[in-house]
């Protein structure tokens, strides 16, 4: 008798999401350099710092998954982002911070166009030089604190995915960020497509949750499963949302890091008012600051509580 198949919500989004392909993923020869994002719910005043910044440093190509609204598609048309929808799902669906891993994977299959990819995430990122200077070699991941034994929201997710016990094995290693990272366009479409299925290894639905994304990555790259170079917080990416405040200035209208230097890329800056709001006065240019207060339906809530339990019972075997 063979054993059952491994069935879940998760793999069953998963199926359709990402078509498996057979063939190797070419390393190309391309010479564009592309900026990714997924930014589904948000008004053109969320991304329009992070597309202006962006576009000021750079002329590459810029694709981000976003509603299709009015006032997001002016402000793309001006800047010359490319607009791109979420992909039609019906059933279940993971968080969004989980889909735009086959989004990406999705919109670079093919493209050997593209030479250096950067996936990002959108609102709270912000660009001050050309983030692609130097161009690079290879997968780049940026680390954001110190251990991820340090972070409960970590561990949480690393339990989640692989267990206690190598979720201890992998808290004293640092903690990195999947909200920033960078490599050739074959280096990232490995990524995604590991993230994705590093997710897969709980039969519940833990793998489409918020905070799979960043326990795959992790796992990714402290177990060795892909080759990246760790980078150094502050350097080419600067993660700032645990760095105090006091210690990050403001200088000509770009964040200044604690040790004086500039970075290409700042995540995060929204954590700390000051910067903030001097990040929206230079870049929102005449965009109005909206608090996003989305009321939920009674559906809407009854589906997040049933998901929640879900997610913490007992896997069947």
């Amino acid at each position: 008798m063979g054993a059952p198949a491994a069935k879940s919500a998760y793999l069953g989004w998963l199926a359709g999401a990402v078509a498996v392909r057979n063939e190797r993923v070419g390393e190309g020869a391309g010479s564009v350099d592309a900026v990714l994002g997924y930014a589904t719910g948000y008004d053109a005043h969320d991304i329009a710092p992070f597309v202006r910044s962006l576009r000021s440093v750079f002329e590459g190509e810029i694709a981000l998954v976003v509603d299709d609204r009015e006032d997001i598609r002016a402000l793309f048309e001006q800047h010359q982002v490319r607009l791109l929808t979420p992909a039609a799902v019906e059933g279940w669906e993971p968080h969004p911070v989980m889909a735009r891993f086959a989004a990406f994977d999705r919109y670079l299959a093919g493209r050997g166009d593209i030479r250096g990819v950067l996936i990002t995430d959108v609102r709270d990122v912000l660009f001050q030089k050309p983030p692609f200077a130097p161009q690079p070699a290879g997968l780049e991941v940026f680390v954001e604190g110190d251990r991820l034994g340090d972070h409960a929201f970590n561990m949480k997710y690393l339990r989640a995915l692989i267990g206690e016990e190598m979720a201890q094995a992998l808290a004293p290693a640092a903690s990195v960020c999947v909200g920033t990272v960078m490599g050739p366009r074959a280096e990232i479409v490995r990524f995604c497509r590991m993230v994705l299925m590093l997710a897969a290894v709980p039969r519940s639905e833990f793998g489409g949750a918020f905070g799979a994304d960043q326990a795959a990555c992790n796992i990714a790259v402290h177990m060795g499963l892909l080759q990246a170079e760790v980078r150094e917080n502050y350097g080419r990416v600067a993660t700032i949302g645990l760095t105090p405040g006091d210690q990050l200035g403001l200088k000509d209208g770009q964040v200044i890091n604690p040790d004086g230097s500039i970075s290409a890329v700042v995540h995060q800056h929204d954590r700390h008012p000051h910067l903030a709001a001097a990040m929206h006065e230079r870049w929102g240019q005449g965009l109005e600051v909206r608090e996003r207060v989305r009321p939920k339906k009674a559906g809407q809530r009854w589906r997040k509580l049933r998901e929640s339990v879900k997610r913490r019972l007992p896997e069947l075997r």
